[in-house]
């Protein structure tokens, strides 16, 4: 099963944290539609719009920035790269805010195909430019761990928090990077110097988390109770998650069915509920928890809650129908090795 209660693991992920899907402005209508499409997940049908947008002269720039965006969502990274670079090649030699932009989104293209020397010296430029940009330094931090740079990473973390250091999230997401490249102690290190900070700006929502990624449940279960009066869809998620961890599954379900029951609904939230009730053995209810988050419009966890819905049929011992959705996952994501070799053993039920 994919748990993506880690959500932030990686520092793929934060390599996207300063790309964003708003526009630049001086976009023509049909990239201002694309843009939309994006936004809703459809990047084939953003590609054809652009195709329609430079056919009518509107931006060159804008109009690869964004074939640039939509081939990261089709997870066509040497494609991506290729089209924000041509956008970075049409510049007027003056450098704007669209060349950061710019520059951002092609250091993440590079990160996602491998290429992190690459994108190590795109900050190292913005950088030189711009020696307040906090992003730059955690995700020149990320490739540096690619790379095996510990003590670069380590410099840049240590700058990050020092521009900020009471931004907890940003906090967690080093432990996390740190955490998925074996250097998980040095991680812990930063997250208990927080706790032992004495800060008056950090609630129980942030000290909950803390205890959770230093393996403190209980504490972090006390925290997140408070915390989770607040309401956000993350305080729910990190409570049960903390729950879980001290092997309390039922409450846990408690936790993720007493959000939906008050708010929309969430996908992440589904999922882990669906992941819960596997580990409980209540297949039926992790099937209708995957099922019912796939329902949910422009999610960006549709290959994740599909993959699981596959495992629940399985568990469920629906063999025929986990092996027919799991011909239908890999047409859609075909990359998928994991998924190609259960679709094998599938095969022989």
């Amino acid at each position: 099963m994919r748990n993506v209660g880690k959500k932030r693991l990686c520092f793929l992920a934060a390599a996207m944290l300063a790309v964003t899907l708003t526009g630049c402005g001086g976009e023509g209508e049909q990239t201002q539609g694309a843009m939309q499409l994006i936004q809703n997940l459809d990047y084939k049908g953003a590609l054809e719009q652009l195709n329609l947008a430079e056919e009518n002269g509107e931006n060159a720039r804008l109009v690869n920035r964004a074939r640039g965006i939509a081939c990261m969502g089709l997870t066509d990274y040497e494609q991506a790269a290729a089209y924000f670079e041509a956008a970075l090649a049409d510049s007027n030699g003056l450098v704007q805010n669209v060349d950061f932009d710019l520059n951002y989104y092609l250091a993440a293209a590079y990160t996602k195909n491998g290429r992190n020397s690459e994108a190590e010296g795109i900050y190292d430029a913005i950088l030189a430019l711009r020696p307040g940009a906090e992003d730059a330094y955690f995700l020149r931090g990320n490739v540096r761990l690619a790379l095996g740079n510990y003590e670069g990473a380590k410099a840049d973390f240590d700058k990050v928090i020092s521009m900020d250091a009471h931004n907890y999230d940003r906090l967690i997401e080093i432990y996390e990077v740190l955490d998925y490249y074996g250097y998980g102690e040095d991680g812990q290190a930063y997250l208990r110097t927080a706790l032992e900070s004495g800060d008056r700006e950090m609630d129980k929502y942030a000290s909950g988390r803390i205890y959770y990624y230093l393996g403190e449940y209980q504490n972090a279960c006390l925290d997140l109770e408070e915390a989770r009066e607040k309401g956000g869809v993350e305080s729910y998620l990190y409570l049960g998650r903390a729950y879980e961890a001290t092997g309390d599954y039922n409450y846990a379900a408690n936790v993720y069915n007493g959000y939906l029951e008050k708010n929309e609904g969430n996908a992440e939230m589904y999922n882990q509920l669906g992941l819960c009730e596997m580990t409980r053995g209540e297949y039926g209810k992790a099937l209708e928890a995957f099922q019912a988050g796939m329902q949910l419009e422009n999610t960006t966890m549709m290959q994740t809650l599909a993959f699981n819905e596959i495992v629940a049929y399985e568990r469920l011992g629906e063999y025929t129908q986990a092996y027919i959705l799991m011909g239908n996952y890999l047409n859609n994501y075909p990359d998928d090795q994991q998924a190609r070799r259960e679709y094998e053993f599938l095969s022989t039920r």
